[in-house]
C-alpha cells in the first residue's frame, strides 16, 4: 500500500486525507498545533464559544461531496441549515438592509432602501451567474498550470466567452455601471473581502462572488462553524486516516528529485507522496532546505488580514442577525488605508458574527457571543499595539452610535486576534488570510500551482494556492490534487 503525509490539518489538509485514503494511500497527517481545523477552529472563553475564523457558510455540496465519495450518509456526520436572511447590512444615517436568500426579496429589499431598482439588482445577479458558469469549471475546478487543462472543449467554450467575465475593469467599476446609490455600490463592493482584495483594484470577474452567496445561499452547521471540520476529521478516521497533534514538521526529505518523506521531532518518516497544506511561503522557507521561496511568489502582493475582538456580550440583541455589517461612510478612504497606508482607517467597516443566535448555548441565556472583525493589512511591521487599542476605541464608539447604547458596559470578556497572532498560529505569511490578494487581472494565474515543478511527488492544498482561500476554493485545491493524481 502506497503511503501520503499530509503536512497541516487545515479543512484541505483534511479534504486530501479524505480522497487519498478512498485512493488507497495508507494517509498519516502531521499537524503543529493541538486540534484539526487550521483557520476553522473554535475556543471557549467563560461561559461563551466561538468560532475562530470564518464564519460565513456557502456551497456546502463541497463538503457533502466527500462523505458521498466515502459511501456515506452525509448526515449522519454534518448538517447545517439554510439562513433565510444571510446578512443585515447597517448604514449611518440609519438605513437597514436586509440580504434575503430569496433574490426576488432582497432585490426588492434594495430597491425600497436605496435609489437602485430591482430590476438592477437581479442583472447584476444574473452577470455574476454567467461569469461563474465561465470560470467555474476551468478556473476553479481544474489546475491553471498544467496544460492538458486548456485542451478541451469545455476550455475552448469559456475562452471564446472570455470578454464576459470583465476582467478589465475593477469591481468598483463594473458595480457603479449598473448601480448609482452609494449604499447599494458599498454593498456589493463588500465582496472583494471575501478573498482579502481590494475592490478599487481587484478585476471585475470577482463580482462572481455574490452568485456564491445569492445561488447557492448562506448555511449555519448545527454545532458551529467548527462542526465542518470536526464532522469532515470523523470521517477520515473512520476511514483509517492517522492524525498527529502537536507534532511540527521540520523539513519535508526529498531525494533525487523527489519528495521521499518528512522529519518530525528529528524522527524520518517516509512516503510516496507528500501534501503540504501549510502556506506555501513557509513550506518554502521552513520546509524545503535546498530550495528558495520563488521569486514570483516572494514578490506577490499579499490578502489583507483581520483584526478580531471576540467579545462576550451581557445582552441580547434582538435586531441583529447571525451576520451583520456596519459601513464606514468612506469605503474609498478605507481601502486606501489599508492597501496604499497599511493602516487601519478610524472609521472602518464592521462585521458582528454571533452564532448564538442559532446556536444558542454559544452563550449564557440573555447573552451573546460576538466575534467582531474588520479588515487590516498584513503584518509589515506596523505597531500593531498603537492600531489595536485605537481600532478598539473607533468599534465601540461605532457600535454604540449605531445601536444607540454604550457598548462598553456589556462586554463581559474579551480575546483578540490580529495579523501577527494570525502568522503566528496559523503559520499565514504576514498573517494574510488568503494568500495572495487578487488585485489584479492575472492573479489567478499567479497563485502557486498544486504541484511542485521542480520536487516529484509534492503537493499543496490550501487557501495560499490554486484556486484560492476561502472553504469552498480550499476544498476545490483538494479536488484538484485528487484529479492530479488519477
Amino acid at each position: 500500500m502506497s503511503k501520503a503525509i499530509i503536512i497541516g490539518a487545515g479543512i484541505a489538509g483534511i479534504a486530501s486525507s479524505i480522497r487519498l485514503a478512498l485512493k488507497g494511500y495508507q494517509v498519516e497527517v502531521f499537524e503543529a498545533g493541538s486540534i484539526a481545523g487550521g483557520k476553522l477552529s473554535e475556543m471557549k472563553l467563560n461561559n461563551f464559544r466561538f468560532d475562530m475564523g470564518p464564519s460565513l457558510f456557502t456551497m456546502p455540496h463541497y463538503v457533502d461531496e466527500l462523505f458521498a465519495l466515502a459511501g456515506k450518509n452525509p448526515a449522519d456526520y454534518f448538517q447545517y441549515e439554510k439562513l433565510d436572511i444571510v446578512c443585515n447590512y447597517f448604514y449611518e444615517d440609519g438605513t437597514r438592509i436586509s440580504a434575503f436568500a430569496d433574490r426576488n426579496k432582497f432585490a426588492n429589499e434594495i430597491a425600497t432602501k436605496t435609489e437602485d431598482s430591482a430590476e438592477s439588482v437581479l442583472k447584476f445577479l444574473e452577470k455574476s451567474s454567467d461569469i461563474y458558469d465561465i470560470t467555474n469549471s476551468v478556473f476553479l475546478q481544474r489546475s491553471l498550470h498544467k496544460w492538458s487543462s486548456y485542451f478541451s472543449w469545455q476550455t475552448f467554450k469559456s475562452f471564446l466567452r472570455f470578454p464576459q467575465i470583465d476582467a478589465f475593469r475593477s469591481m468598483n467599476q463594473a458595480i457603479e455601471s449598473y448601480f448609482k446609490d452609494y449604499k447599494t455600490i458599498r454593498f456589493f463592493n463588500r465582496y472583494a473581502t471575501y478573498n482579502g482584495s481590494n475592490p478599487y483594484k481587484a478585476p471585475a470577474t470577482l463580482n462572481v462572488i455574490p452568485h456564491f452567496e445569492q445561488h447557492f445561499g448562506a448555511y449555519f452547521p448545527v454545532g458551529g462553524m467548527y462542526a465542518i471540520s470536526s464532522s469532515l476529521e470523523k470521517l477520515a478516521r473512520d476511514l483509517g486516516v492517522k492524525f498527529n497533534f502537536n507534532s511540527y514538521v521540520e523539513e519535508i526529505v526529498i531525494e533525487n528529485g523527489r519528495a521521499q518523506g518528512v522529519k518530525v521531532n528529528g524522527i524520518s518518516h517516509s512516503a510516496d507522496l507528500i501534501i503540504s497544506n501549510m502556506d506555501v511561503w513557509y513550506t518554502y522557507q521552513n520546509l524545503l532546505k535546498d530550495f528558495a521561496v520563488p521569486e514570483r511568489i516572494q514578490k506577490q502582493e499579499r490578502s489583507s488580514s483581520a483584526l478580531i475582538f471576540y467579545w462576550g456580550i451581557n445582552r441580547a440583541f434582538p435586531d441583529l442577525e447571525m451576520h451583520n455589517i456596519f459601513f464606514t461612510e468612506n469605503y474609498q478612504e478605507e481601502f486606501k488605508q489599508i492597501w496604499d497606508d497599511k493602516s487601519i482607517y478610524h472609521d472602518p467597516t464592521i462585521y458582528v458574527n454571533i452564532s448564538s443566535k442559532s446556536k444558542t448555548d454559544d452563550a449564557p441565556n440573555g447573552s451573546e457571543n460576538w466575534f467582531t472583525m474588520i479588515n487590516v493589512p498584513s503584518n509589515t511591521g506596523q505597531n500593531w499595539d498603537e492600531l489595536i487599542t485605537d481600532a478598539r476605541k473607533n468599534i465601540i464608539e461605532k457600535l454604540s452610535r449605531n445601536l444607540g447604547l454604550d457598548l462598553r458596559k456589556y462586554i463581559n470578556c474579551e480575546e483578540i486576534l490580529d495579523p501577527r497572532s494570525i502568522g503566528s498560529k496559523t503559520f499565514s505569511y504576514q498573517g494574510s488570510l488568503y494568500g495572495s490578494s487578487s488585485n489584479s487581472q492575472f492573479s489567478a494565474f499567479l497563485r502557486h500551482a498544486n504541484f511542485s515543478s521542480k520536487i516529484n511527488g509534492l503537493y499543496f492544498v490550501g487557501g495560499s494556492v490554486h484556486p484560492g482561500g476561502g472553504i469552498p476554493l480550499a476544498l476545490l485545491s483538494a479536488k484538484i490534487v485528487d484529479g492530479l493524481l488519477k
